[in-house]
């Protein structure tokens, strides 16, 4: 089945490096009936029938690697590890598939989450609880005030990540971060994206400024069903950035 796939792989018109090759490495999966475990035609083969350098074929590969889509064995080949399908529709096959990966690496991170904000409910010092107080006004003055607001929100979330008292909950949470790879166009790295679940941020200050378990943890489930519904709303088509 690893090599009949490439049957299902034309030369591109030109040497378009990034979507085309992505777009034909998608559609190749669909079409030939690649599943989860199964191995890809090695990268010499893919550059050959598409007509591309090794390099492009590499560089594509990576991007799904880093969106957890496919795995690496060293020595031994490439397998696909996520379902992959092509879109039909409006949305870009990489929109689709991006929006995919970040619904399974939320999942992950609703439990880290929502373990890192009961700790920090219970354990932060008074000191601690009027600093994430501050920082999430100071995130909120950024938001309305349509300026750059990543770094506020980083500082806001670290500082609940340092009150849960186990530092591990905030490097593991950073490196979720990084870990999935989104392309410079992304409408998922848009400064726009996710900005409906910031009026939950002060719910979730406020409940840990009044030491309410309960209500710290539905407010950072709130935060993450409000993300989670948007990028299925870019995944559906209903909204493109």
């Amino acid at each position: 089945m690893t090599q009949g796939a490439l049957s299902y792989l034309e030369p591109l018109e030109t040497r378009t490096r990034g979507v085309a090759v992505l777009d034909a490495l998608a559609d190749m999966v669909e079409r030939s009936g690649l599943n989860i475990g199964d191995r890809l035609p090695p990268e010499v083969s893919l550059a050959a029938t598409l007509g591309v350098g090794r390099s492009t074929i590499r560089e594509a590969l990576n991007r799904w690697e880093g969106l957890g889509i496919i795995r690496r064995r060293r020595g031994d080949g490439t397998y696909l590890s996520a379902r992959v399908q092509t879109s039909r529709g409006l949305v870009p096959t990489m929109v689709r598939l991006e929006g995919e990966a970040l619904l399974r690496l939320m999942e992950i991170r609703r439990t880290l989450e929502n373990d890192v904000v009961r700790k920090a409910t219970l354990n932060a010092t008074a000191s601690q609880r009027r600093q994430i107080t501050q920082l999430c006004e100071t995130l909120l003055i950024e938001v309305d005030a349509g300026r750059p607001w990543r770094k506020a929100d980083h500082a806001f979330h670290g500082a609940i990540y340092d009150a849960s008292g186990n530092p591990m909950y905030g490097q593991l949470l950073r490196n979720l971060d990084h870990a999935l790879e989104r392309g410079g166009s992304s409408p998922y790295a848009a400064d726009n994206f996710g900005l409906g679940s910031f009026p939950m941020h002060r719910d979730l200050a406020d409940a840990i400024l009044a030491t309410d378990i309960p209500a710290a943890v539905a407010a950072i489930n709130s935060i993450l069903d409000c993300v989670e519904i948007e990028v299925r709303a870019i995944i559906d088509g209903g909204r493109l950035l």
